[in-house]
């Protein structure tokens, strides 16, 4: 199957022929070029990387290939995140400054995710720490079930699953939110939101700085 960015990529290296300090920027911070670079151009592009030649001031050249993590869904994907990934460069390089996050928020899309956690959660909980030897009524319906085949242990397993991968998540968040300098309570408000919801609420935070970076990228231009 042909990559679908490598197909369109002669339009889109003639049109970053117009933006070479877009492509220095990216060779400097992706590439971990150091040193001045006078030039560069981008010579190839997929879903998965570019490869940027790069010309130095001894007159010396040298092909730098630059991931792009996580790779293209599509070329739909190829404007914004070329413009992100010029923001993240020129945010580590001090071109500009990072975007900050002051308020929580979650988008509509999130609802549909969410709202199923608040029955979930609260249900593998119940029937994953439900004590085994406990006669109290408040148990019992977790004791009978248990008592069908292999619900005990996939009870079990999910209670480990999401304590383990919600914990990690919440601690994604934190940092998000400590790099994007949110205030107390918002960093609180996103760090319990994943912990309890998991992905939708820290995806959703990447969204939001992801425009936030496209936006400070397009005042600049």
């Amino acid at each position: 199957m042909a990559d679908p960015v490598a197909e369109k990529s002669t339009f889109l290296k003639m049109y970053m022929s117009s933006h070479p300090d877009t492509l220095i920027a990216y060779a400097k911070w992706f590439g971990k070029v150091e040193g001045k670079i006078t030039s560069a151009e981008m010579s190839a592009i997929d879903t998965k990387s570019m490869t940027l030649g790069c010309t130095f001031p001894d007159g010396s050249k040298r092909d730098v290939r630059v991931e792009i993590s996580p790779p293209l869904n599509g070329y739909d994907d190829v404007k914004p995140r070329l413009l992100e990934m010029k923001a993240i460069a020129q945010e580590g390089l001090g071109m500009i400054k990072t975007p900050q996050i002051k308020t929580f928020e979650l988008p509509a899309w999130t609802f549909g995710f969410i709202f199923p956690t608040f029955f979930l959660v609260p249900v593998v909980l119940y029937l994953g720490l439900a004590p085994a030897d406990d006669s109290s009524p408040l148990w019992a319906p977790a004791q009978i079930a248990r008592g069908v085949p292999y619900i005990a242990s996939i009870a079990k397993g999910g209670v480990i699953f999401l304590i383990t991968a919600h914990a990690l998540e919440s601690l994604y968040s934190l940092y998000l939110c400590r790099k994007h300098s949110a205030p107390p309570l918002t960093t609180f408000q996103y760090v319990f939101a994943t912990l309890y919801a998991g992905a939708p609420i820290w995806k959703s935070l990447r969204q939001r700085i992801q425009t936030a970076r496209i936006d400070s990228v397009m005042k600049v231009e």
